[in-house]
């Protein structure tokens, strides 16, 4: 996918005419448009970091992540185009991925959550099966479908290898998720419940 350099005025229209979902210090981060897609900002991390960022932009790895989740049957947004905003700044425009994520489901029904644990362990057993690191794997990034599949949405953070990933690779990854609930006041998710679905669909398959 090449990536389309955006004028000054169409990138202050987004801005203006959109609504900001997220944000940080540097700026806007996800952005919801007019149109009903979402708009993906990608800043680098630290100075040191822009000639990299030119040379290997994130939006690039966000839809080169895209296509392997893909490949692995994973449900992901329509990624409709890549894009410079600035000179170092790109961006990912796509469709919105209809659905609620479990941190909101386990908030507001939490019952309904802990009957969906073995259908996440199955979606975390394929990830991990296709070579899948995700260190951003938590319960934000991952949406209910209304046909009750899962869907992924932020996956910049990812890494595929070419074998499944061994087991102490297993461990950091939940490890990952453990440090999301914790940090974010998630107490009473069903880990334990979680990892033992885990292991028995590893030890099925």
């Amino acid at each position: 996918m090449r990536m389309r350099i955006v004028s000054a005025p169409e990138c202050r229209g987004w801005l203006d005419d959109g609504r900001i979902l997220e944000k940080d210090d540097r700026g806007p981060k996800v952005v919801l448009l007019a149109g009903g897609q979402i708009l993906k900002i990608f800043y680098a991390r630290r100075w040191h970091h822009r000639l990299l960022y030119r040379l290997r932009p994130p939006a690039r790895q966000f839809v080169r992540n895209h296509g392997c989740l893909q490949q692995l049957g994973i449900r992901v947004p329509d990624i409709l185009e890549s894009c410079w905003l600035a000179p170092g700044l790109s961006a990912c425009r796509y469709q919105l991925l209809p659905g609620q994520s479990l941190e909101r489901l386990f908030h507001e029904t939490p019952g309904q959550l802990e009957a969906l644990l073995p259908r996440l362990a199955a979606l975390i057993a394929r990830l991990h099966a296709g070579g899948i690191y995700f260190r951003s794997l938590h319960l934000g990034n991952i949406l209910h479908l209304p046909d009750g599949q899962f869907g992924l949405i932020d996956f910049l953070d990812l890494q595929q290898k070419h074998r499944p990933l061994q087991p102490d690779e297993v461990r950091r990854n939940f490890r990952h998720l453990e440090n999301h609930l914790q940090r974010n006041h998630l107490d009473g998710f069903p880990l334990a419940a979680l990892l033992e679905h885990y292991r028995q669909r590893v030890a099925s398959a």
